[in-house]
């Protein structure tokens, strides 16, 4: 079963593929494609309010057409190519707590991946995987997992560590990630920082650090990698897709 969707040109169609297995009976009955599709419509609004874009078609992709389908596949949870998006239908059936909850959280996250600028594929991954985290970290759908402010070891460590980050830049610069993945529309530069924030990257990574102390630090140990299976892209990864 589809449901198709339009937000302004753009369509967005919503197909359950896994609609017999465990996993796609639960999306049926907790989650539907009516809700699935207006996730979709919501979230897009809330990525072109984020970077800046609702009221400027220009500065957005040119994208006509968003896919999602509920397959039956091992790996993550969900995966992104272009336009179209795949959340495994296995993830939803072994899911253990509000899994129409999960499902927004997760689609805030692949479709920052449909709609950000990856600097014509130059940007870190890390980067490109932080920034849709963000979007997590900005809409409140952040689970319980999810990195606290100070954690993480690089700045393109990526997912919610780099967005963790990222708020940090954001609350020094208000606007900072709109512009940041403004400039990353054709190519990207590491200098990008220091052009935006009047430092190099990796000074503002040590600020930001050091304004957490050893709170950031102690808990990296501790933190829960429930939320995603952040282990999924070095050993499944595929360049064409995001997770």
């Amino acid at each position: 079963m589809a449901m198709l969707q339009i937000t302004g040109a753009v369509q967005f169609d919503v197909s359950n593929i896994a609609r017999t297995s465990p996993g796609g009976l639960r999306f049926t009955e907790e989650i539907g494609v009516d809700y699935a599709e207006q996730t979709m419509e919501t979230t897009t609004n809330f990525i072109w309010d984020m970077f800046d874009q609702q009221n400027n078609a220009s500065e957005r992709k040119d994208v006509e057409k968003v896919s999602m389908v509920i397959a039956d596949y091992k790996g993550a949870e969900a995966i992104t190519y272009g336009e179209t998006i795949i959340v495994s239908a296995l993830y939803l059936q072994g899911y253990n707590g509000n899994v129409t909850w999960e499902f927004t959280s997760l689609i805030y996250h692949e479709m920052t991946h449909v709609w950000q600028w990856t600097g014509a594929g130059q940007a870190p991954d890390g980067l490109v995987e932080g920034m849709a985290d963000y979007t997590v970290l900005k809409a409140d759908y952040d689970p319980p997992g999810f990195a606290k402010p100070g954690m993480g070891e690089r700045w393109d460590q990526g997912y919610d560590f780099t967005a963790r980050f990222l708020e940090y830049c954001e609350g020094l610069r208000p606007g900072f990630v709109a512009v940041l993945n403004k400039k990353m529309r054709d190519a990207f530069d590491v200098s990008y920082f220091d052009d935006l924030m009047g430092k190099p990257v990796d000074q503002l990574w040590s600020e930001y650090k050091g304004s957490y102390g050893e709170t950031g630090e102690r808990n990296v140990s501790e933190h829960n990698r429930v939320r995603r299976w952040r282990e999924w892209k070095a050993k499944y990864g595929n360049k064409a897709g995001n997770v």
